[in-house]
């Protein structure tokens, strides 16, 4: 009986060695090996910011391995992005990027590097609709109220944006095209520090993402007038949708995780399923909902189909709308 057993263990492990990686770890298993840092291609407390440091502290729980954000602002995400198509493909150099990064190969003639051929895609982490929002002192209190205001006094009202190529504003130049107004745009280095422009009262209003500003809103230190989304959304349940007001009107943002060229597939595959794993978690789930994202977490191939659809998409809005590269 007992030389049964040791048979049957001795045959159970050669039949598992010969299934392939159990017994070897395969190239994907020695990732990561030393700590990562995430680039975050926005201000401190924008949405990159913010979901750099919720993977960056979960990657770092499951792979005992540091995950650090390092911010890198400015030119509308376009220095992060830069330093990171620079960066070794070991993936150990990783970018979150907002939806400005699909409009920047329109607004600028000249980048420094090539929008899709110097990044690959990891995946989609979030979406997350902007909120149209005045400081207190500006006496409007509803978006119609706002057209009515910005027609009969073109060039009155100001706009915090975190530059051209981002969906701030996009999202304002939308809302003029459509509307048949002017406002006149104030650009920040990016969406913390646009969304403390208008906290301290230095611009009328501003159209950014909910999670730099709710607790404003909700503290009564800022007013909402509309989200750019076409449904209320949960944390806002009692802020109107722009649409409303403006019929056909929608802006989304979204936000997604690059790794320069030529990271190799296996650890591209590797970060993709661990930011699904990530945003499918009970807890974050509950803070990206109540930061106002929606949590996505995809495949490098679906990924990638969604940004060239997008960079497609919002060309023709901004050539539509009148916009011209620079």
């Amino acid at each position: 009986m007992y030389e049964k057993l040791i048979y049957s263990l001795v045959t159970a492990t050669f039949l598992v060695a010969g299934n392939g990686t159990a017994q070897t770890p395969g190239p994907a298993d020695h990732f990561p090996s030393k700590p990562i840092r995430i680039i975050a291609a926005g201000s401190a407390g924008g949405g990159n910011d913010s979901l750099s440091r919720i993977l960056g502290a979960k990657m770092t729980e499951n792979w005992g391995q540091p995950v650090i954000t390092e911010i890198r602002a400015g030119a509308s995400g376009i220095v992060g992005s830069e330093f990171t198509a620079r960066a070794a493909p070991d993936g150990y150099t990783l970018l979150v990027i907002a939806s400005g990064y699909a409009l920047n190969p329109y607004i600028y003639s000249r980048l420094p590097y090539d929008t899709m051929r110097d990044f690959e895609r990891v995946s989609l982490i979030a979406n997350a609709p902007n909120v149209l929002v005045v400081h207190p002192s500006v006496p409007l209190h509803s978006v119609k109220e706002l057209i009515a205001f910005t027609k009969a006094k073109p060039g009155v009202v100001n706009f915090a944006s975190s530059g051209k190529g981002t969906v701030s504003f996009l999202s304002a130049a939308m809302f003029m095209g459509m509307t048949g107004t002017r406002m006149v745009e104030v650009p920040y280095k990016g969406a913390g520090d646009s969304a403390r422009a208008i906290i301290s009262g230095q611009v009328h209003l501003i159209f950014t993402g909910p999670s730099a500003i709710v607790s404003f809103i909700k503290a009564g230190r800022l007013r909402a007038l509309g989200v750019t989304a076409p449904q209320r959304i949960g944390i806002l349940p009692e802020v109107p949708t722009i649409a409303e007001a403006l019929p056909g009107y929608e802006v989304q943002n979204f936000f997604g995780l690059l790794a320069p060229a030529k990271t190799p597939s296996h650890i591209v595959n590797k970060l993709s399923a661990e930011v699904a794993r990530i945003v499918k978690l009970p807890e974050v789930r509950l803070i990206l909902e109540e930061q106002g994202f929606i949590p996505v977490g995809n495949r490098p191939e679906e990924f990638t189909t969604y940004m060239r659809a997008k960079i497609a998409d919002w060309t023709k809005v901004l050539s539509d709308l009148g916009v011209k590269p620079e």
